[in-house]
């Protein structure tokens, strides 16, 4: 009676996990339907450039539909005036290739972070989610532009699990592999959350989320946390990292202040 009972209990977790797993899967392209029209290619346009349009990474509208975050060096490259070159979001509605002039109006360098605010139409905007709750190997996916024009305006998405939550830099071993830059944020450290997925440079800026809610709780970055944690490898291990969705929000309450 007694083995049986263990056999039930047993079968009762398989097939709950198998169905779980199961709800997720089919969960996700629902999700995904829902993100993808909210996220955009990041790039500069200019007239007279040939080419006109050129990527620099990801980005996803926030807010009332017309505010775009992505990292801050992403946007970090100093446009061409003189010849008219001006910031631009990207993406595809209707099957049809759109474009949008956008303007940098805040910039956090301590969390890589940058908002932009476009001057066309509405675009459908992704909720941004509670970060603070996110916990150590809990599924999520992000989705974005992995190596830009390559690809076109197709966005791609990946699925991963939260590998670690740590801070984004750590004492280097030896003092000859430090940085300003790596000295500045051991100061003042935050945690990241460090993902088991690939990521490419274009994928900078590509919103991480909830593949049950598609709420925001983070936003993929390629650059600047992977320059600090892995200063001290030659040859870096290609992990990818997150900033936590909690500075996006400080981020979109000093635009208001301004």
């Amino acid at each position: 009676m007694k083995n049986q009972i263990l056999y039930l209990l047993a079968l009762f977790i398989g097939l709950s996990t198998i169905a779980t797993s199961h709800a997720d899967e089919v969960n996700l392209p629902d999700i995904l339907a829902r993100v993808k029209p909210g996220i955009v290619a990041i790039g500069t346009y200019m007239p007279t450039r040939n080419p006109r349009a050129v990527f620099l990474g990801t980005g996803f509208a926030v807010a009332d539909g017309r505010k775009v975050v992505t990292n801050a060096h992403v946007t970090a490259k100093k446009l061409d005036e003189e010849h008219l070159e001006r910031y631009a979001v990207f993406y595809r509605h209707e099957q049809k290739e759109q474009m949008q002039i956008a303007e940098l109006t805040v910039t956090d360098e301590d969390h890589d972070l940058a908002l932009l605010k476009v001057d066309g139409g509405v675009l459908p905007a992704l909720e941004i989610g509670d970060s603070l709750i996110v916990r150590e190997g809990e599924q999520y996916a992000f989705t974005g532009y992995p190596i830009g024009m390559v690809l076109g305006l197709y966005p791609v998405t990946h699925r991963s699990i939260i590998s670690a939550i740590s801070p984004n830099a750590i004492p280097a071993i030896a003092t000859r592999q430090l940085n300003v830059n790596m000295l500045k944020r051991l100061q003042t450290p935050f945690n990241v959350f460090q993902l088991d997925a690939t990521a490419y440079p274009g994928n900078s800026g590509s919103p991480l989320y909830d593949i049950n809610s598609g709420k925001v709780v983070g936003i993929i970055n390629k650059v600047f946390v992977q320059g600090s944690k892995e200063n001290a490898i030659s040859n870096p291990s290609g992990i990818t990292y997150a900033i936590p969705a909690e500075h996006i929000k400080t981020l979109l309450k000093q635009n208001i202040v301004k």
